[in-house]
């Protein structure tokens, strides 16, 4: 045998050698891709379950939609013993232990919606190191660790890992804003988000608007409901919307903030009067949490309660229901209304995730790019409305005015409506475009005025081109 003959021969076995190594390899990868997903969740309450039922539901059409099952193979609880309100699948084990499915090789997806950011932290984390994907509703989590979260996926991923991490139901529900952002709008630019972001403080302002119920007569209809927790203070403290716009303004910016930077203030100062006056103004009051990208590459934004002119859209939303407006260059302005929380609204946008995972919808970027050129400013200017109960005396617009004059805020109108009742006497100004920081140096030197009583109660006015066009 020739050596040329021998050379070609090695050399056809070489060739065959590889074309089957990369048939093996081809179908392997197709297998893989064809696998099944096994789920494990933390968390068997509301949300859980709710998870729980679409997935027995519509396993089939997930599998047709994906060429891919799904199924739950533990779920873990604090309660082996409690009873659920809703059929565990067949084959699905419930238990106590975190490591049960943490160190299950056999579940490569994990739910987290146990809620909380201590023990849901190291499900996280530790599922991510694991190389397990990750689907939660945890904006308490996100908002805190958002950094932390990004960091680990790089480094994990860096590994060739490729987790995938996914939240759409931490902000807003069932409203798919996350998908939205991470996606429909990165060839606009944003300048502005509105948004009505906590079902609860929703339902209770238009409780007091449409129904004239007082504070607390609202927040007791809201309990009995189930929109207010039994400590109702993240929701009307403004702390739950906060967390939730942080997310909104990494995900529309590329900027990190501090959460406690963010000015937040609740609704708990809020009386009907507020409301009688802005149904005069012709317009009512949302809680609202706003990013806004302002000149010299600065970002501004606040959670507030919040005059909202009658005309737009946000003033409308109602109920338990949450709203989204975001003002950009391409599309001007798009609104993103439904339900923002609840058993199968939230559980909805879970399984959702869960499908694009089944359906390999990568997102290597989940939180966008970062805009280093940016930076974050707690200071805005607006319009502002301020309320102020007083005791009646001789004087009280001339000082008034004086304070206004000397820290250059400009008034445009003086409301009042006259109550019969003296201890209820209030009136409220509207301030022309200023500074949050002036407003608050206005309300301190009012406060220490002897008629007034009590603190003051202001609020922004969302856009300054509406006010414009009625008043």
């Amino acid at each position: 045998m020739s050596m040329i003959t021998m050379v070609k021969r090695s050399w056809a076995f070489h060739s065959h050698h590889i074309s089957f190594s990369r048939k093996v390899k081809n179908f392997s990868n197709k297998l893989d891709m064809m696998a099944d997903r096994k789920i494990g969740i933390f968390g068997g309450g509301t949300v859980g379950g709710g998870i729980v039922e679409i997935l027995n539901r519509k396993s089939d059409e997930f599998r047709k939609l994906s060429g891919k099952g799904v199924s739950i193979s533990k779920i873990c609880v604090r309660d082996k013993a409690k009873k659920r309100d809703f059929e565990v699948p067949q084959g699905c084990e419930i238990v106590t232990d975190y490591d049960d499915i943490l160190n299950d090789d056999n579940i490569d997806m994990v739910v987290e919606v146990m809620g909380g950011v201590t023990d849901a932290k190291d499900v996280v984390f530790k599922a991510i190191r694991a190389g397990k994907d990750v689907v939660t509703a945890n904006k308490a989590l996100i908002a805190a660790d958002l950094v932390e979260i990004e960091t680990l996926l790089q480094e994990v991923n860096s590994q060739g890992k490729n987790v995938e991490f996914r939240y759409e139901a931490a902000v807003c529900g069932g409203i798919p804003i996350i998908r939205s952002m991470q996606g429909d709008v990165v060839g606009d630019e944003i300048s502005m988000i509105s948004g009505i972001i906590n079902g609860c403080t929703n339902y209770m302002l238009t409780a007091m608007d449409q129904k004239e119920k007082s504070y607390q007569e609202a927040l007791q209809e809201a309990s009995e409901l189930g929109y207010a927790e039994a400590d109702p203070t993240l929701d009307v403290g403004g702390f739950d919307a906060r967390s939730k716009l942080k997310i909104l303004i990494h995900l529309a910016f590329g900027l990190d903030v501090d959460e406690n930077e963010i000015s937040c203030r609740g609704i708990t100062q809020l009386s009907t009067t507020d409301f009688e006056y802005a149904r005069t103004l012709g317009g009512t009051i949302k809680l609202m949490g706003v990013a806004k990208r302002l000149e010299n590459n600065k970002i501004a934004a606040f959670v507030s309660p919040t005059y909202v002119n009658s005309q737009e859209t946000l003033a409308a939303v109602s109920g338990a229901t949450n709203a989204i407006e975001l003002i950009s260059n391409n599309l001007l302005s798009t609104t993103y209304i439904g339900q923002g929380a609840g058993r199968f609204p939230t559980a909805n946008s879970c399984v959702n995730d869960i499908v694009a995972l089944l359906r390999d919808d990568k997102s290597p970027f989940p939180f966008n790019l970062k805009n280093p050129d940016l930076v974050f400013v707690n200071d805005y200017d607006s319009l502002f409305y301020i309320r102020m109960s007083y005791r009646d005396q001789v004087g009280i617009t001339r000082q008034l005015g004086e304070i206004c004059e000397n820290l250059d805020v400009s008034i445009h109108s003086l409301l009042q409506n006259p109550s019969a009742d003296q201890k209820d006497a209030c009136f409220a100004i509207i301030t022309e475009k200023t500074s949050l920081s002036r407003i608050k140096r206005v309300c301190v030197e009012i406060e220490s005025l002897d008629w007034c009583r009590g603190p003051t109660m202001y609020m922004p006015v969302l856009h300054d081109s509406w006010w414009s066009k009625d008043n």
